[in-house]
């Protein structure tokens, strides 16, 4: 049996940012990381638009909060050193109503909270910033910037390996359990065991902690988000990043602009219940999956709380006329021939029983296991920080039985 210091398991940038991170601190362990693709960064970090979070959403206090603020410093100082590109680009938040222009101010308050650089702008002013947006009021965030995702894993990786760990990717886990103070990893014919195991599954987090024994008390439920990319000829429309206000009763920010690293302006996602974890497709469907996520008590109970958004979201997936509509809302000048579709993808949202979105970070550790359950955005943005939490949290628990439920409130 093969003997390491450390495993992580999910090649995205979470399980990545772990590895890094536990290398960086301790070069003589012997650190692993199983990826069940052939590639790296496949799903959720491969597809995500590659923005840079400020932290203007969140609770203060919360780890979404203090994590992204910090997430944030790190990948930027690990961008200009490695000299990964990275743009500090900036984002408008647009209210276009009185009812939005309030709960922007609402917004203004939670983002000098959680101390991010922004301001109030009218509708003068935010012309200078996005001519082409439909303006009431608008948040001006300064911190918001832009990154290729991709291109941190790469850099991540290539650290790992030439500090002295393994990446292997083409390699499903199909086994956890105790041993003593161990873990054992079952991966087809070959079994391991290491004094830590970090779960970074991201859509198979809830699996692969049940598997190790642990009740995640809450079941991953997929929702798809839908993007059109706009066409060259229309780039101009957007300069930097349109978000709307988001609607507190609705747990996800609506369709928003956002220009990306290589240039090119992403605009979306809508989010829809999806059959299929890793199926990006709008009939994709796996049985599995569509079992799980149907007989589990808090989506009925989610359903039943916002199926009218939830009808209004689907049928826009299926419309690209409805799409545009709600694209104009932010820009009236955009039409239909002035987007394409691009790729599409899912968000690992954790669900709980009684059918809450699970809000924040949720990490939960039991002896040598660590389970990264709920990481959605912006886990990107704060994976260098969230890795920082599970190394600390780590080291400590090493030799010691109990176990510890962590999310912030």
């Amino acid at each position: 049996m093969h003997e390491h210091d450390a495993i992580i398991i999910g090649g995205g940038i979470l399980g990545l940012a772990s590895a890094w991170t536990l290398s960086k601190r301790h070069p003589d362990w012997n650190i692993l990381v199983l990826e069940k693709e052939n590639r790296l960064a496949t799903h959720q970090t491969g597809r995500n638009s590659g923005v840079l979070h400020a932290g203007i959403y969140y609770l203060p206090g919360s780890m979404k909060a203090t994590l992204t603020r910090r997430g944030k410093d790190l990948m930027e100082s690990l961008a200009s050193e490695r000299g990964i590109p990275f743009e500090r680009c900036g984002k408008l938040v647009i209210a276009t109503d009185e009812q939005e222009c309030s709960r922007l101010d609402t917004l203004h308050e939670r983002s000098t909270a959680n101390g991010v650089n922004c301001r109030m702008v009218g509708p003068e002013e935010a012309a200078e910033l996005e001519p082409h947006a439909r303006v009431m009021k608008a948040l001006h965030v300064m911190d918001t910037g832009i990154i290729d995702y991709s291109l941190v894993c790469s850099t991540l990786a290539e650290d790992i390996t030439a500090n002295g760990g393994e990446i292997r990717t083409s390699t499903r886990v199909s086994g956890l359990r105790r041993d003593g103070k161990k873990a054992v990893v079952q991966a087809g014919q070959v079994e391991a065991r290491t004094s830590l195991l970090v779960n970074c599954g991201g859509l198979q987090s809830d699996r692969l902690a049940r598997m190790s024994g642990t009740d995640p008390g809450a079941r991953i439920i997929p929702f798809r988000g839908d993007y059109y990319q706009l066409r060259p000829e229309a780039r101009h429309l957007c300069r930097n990043l349109i978000y709307p206000v988001p609607d507190p009763a609705f747990p996800f920010l609506g369709v928003h602009f956002t220009r990306m690293i290589d240039g090119g302006v992403e605009c979306g996602p809508n989010a829809v219940l999806s059959l299929a974890r890793e199926g990006y497709g709008r009939a994709s469907f796996n049985f599995r999956d569509a079992c799980d996520a149907l007989a589990w008590p808090g989506l009925h109970r989610l359903v039943a709380r916002h199926w009218r958004m939830g009808c209004a979201e689907l049928l826009r997936s299926w419309s690209k006329s409805r799409f545009t509509r709600s694209l104009q809302r932010l820009v009236p000048d955009i039409s239909e021939k002035d987007i394409m579709p691009a790729q599409a993808g899912n968000r690992a949202q954790a669900l709980a029983r009684n059918g809450d979105l699970v809000d924040d970070f949720l990490i939960q550790q039991e002896g040598p296991f660590v389970h990264v359950i709920n990481a959605p955005s912006p886990a990107a943005t704060a994976s260098l920080a969230i890795a920082e939490i599970i190394a600390d949290r780590a080291e400590s628990a090493l030799g010691t039985p109990p176990a510890t439920l962590e999310t912030a409130r």
